[in-house]
């Protein structure tokens, strides 16, 4: 497995940019570790594309910073915009950009040879990446004759050909069917701790970058609206756009009772009175004076007999059942209202069925409400 260093490799520092002649970046900061695969997370237009081509040097920037291995590769207030070819990146599209006159061979070889590697060494290194994407039998193949996943193949295989400082990947996965796409970011990771690349994943898909990153920058209008481990954004939504972006969460509007009593916090939701951590900084409330919490729905509890040990504990009934297979989605009625709760098929509950529902102290996440950006 790759090793991430604390000293960055990458950093944007106070990053704006523009795409059509619209601000898509405005004010961006965060650094990559050497060995890290980070992913820039968010929905269409909020700037992680723009980001990301700013990086490789396929866009100029209005303002900020950019340093690449210790070394400034653009700066506005100095002057300085290192031409993309000599980034020493390695970058993947979602359009694949495989050159349909050559083969696969020389899709894959023709960076090196503009690298000066010699012969033999390029065809052992071709051969190799080709291996390791389990393409090498399709080595002599035309690329106008591969289906859209092996094509995707190449140009991983060709974007690791030479070992780039960086592998910059814009939603490399999305022309894919759901099936292969699983497949292609198990790969993805399995190269990336292979080689130990430092990665910036560019992804709407937030299972997605769940499942890769070692870390997660979530973007929304140009900004970043929170970052950190996969688990850390899942389990600690700072706002209700992250809650609600970042998989299944019930978003709860009450009043908060009390700022701390010992190690909770206590909130009104409802006729029900539900006891969280504390965050370190007051929750922004909504226009008309509210407060939010997160319960991921995947963290309430259904039971058939109360636990008096426990606190957040209340009668319920469940209202509507929908078996998915895996998963059986619940939406039952409690004092606080409505609440939607995953569960699993080994013991179902009835629709009518009186219930006692639990909600875990540390599942209930105090949230900013959404504050529009100004654009």
């Amino acid at each position: 497995m790759a090793t991430v260093q604390s000293q960055p490799f990458i950093q944007v520092q106070n990053l704006v940019a523009a795409y059509a002649g619209n601000l898509a970046v405005r004010g961006v900061n965060f650094s990559v570790g050497k060995g890290e695969q980070l992913s820039l997370l968010g929905p269409s237009g909020c700037g992680k594309s723009t980001t990301l081509r700013c990086i490789a040097g396929l866009e100029t920037p209005i303002s900020g910073e950019i340093v690449i291995d210790g070394r400034l590769v653009f700066s506005a207030e100095k002057g300085i915009s290192v031409p993309t070819e000599k980034r020493d990146l390695s970058m993947v599209f979602q359009s694949y950009a495989i050159w349909p006159h050559m083969t696969v061979f020389e899709n894959i070889a023709y960076g090196l040879k503009v690298r000066r590697v010699a012969r033999q060494q390029i065809r052992q290194r071709v051969e190799g990446v080709l291996r390791m994407v389990g393409m090498e039998e399709f080595i002599d193949r035309p690329a106008t004759n591969l289906s859209g996943g092996q094509q995707q193949r190449v140009a991983l295989a060709r974007s690791y050909a030479y070992v780039p400082k960086a592998l910059l990947l814009d939603e490399p996965l999305s022309n894919l069917d759901s099936r292969l796409r699983v497949r292609m970011r198990e790969e993805l990771k399995d190269l990336q701790r292979e080689f130990g690349v430092t990665t910036i994943y560019v992804t709407h898909d937030q299972e997605e970058a769940m499942a890769i990153s070692d870390r997660i920058v979530v973007m929304r209008k140009g900004l970043i609206e929170q970052e950190g481990a996969p688990l850390e954004i899942y389990d600690r939504p700072r706002t209700r756009f992250v809650a609600d972006f970042i998989g299944a969460a019930n978003i709860l509007a009450g009043r908060l009772v009390e700022e701390g009593v010992g190690r909770f916090q206590l909130f009104k939701i409802g006729d029900a009175t539900i006891h969280c951590l504390p965050r370190t900084q007051p929750t922004l409330p909504t226009a008309d004076g509210s407060h939010l919490l997160a319960v991921r729905t995947v963290y309430p509890v259904l039971g058939r007999r109360a636990d008096r040990s426990l606190e957040n504990q209340w009668p319920a009934t469940v209202i509507k059942r929908l078996l998915l297979g895996d998963i059986v989605n619940y939406t039952v009625s409690w004092a606080g209202g409505a609440l939607k709760v995953h569960g699993f098929p080994h013991d179902l509950f009835e629709e009518g069925e009186r219930v006692y529902l639990q909600i875990p102290v540390e599942k209930a996440v105090p949230i900013d409400a959404d504050v529009e950006a100004d654009l």
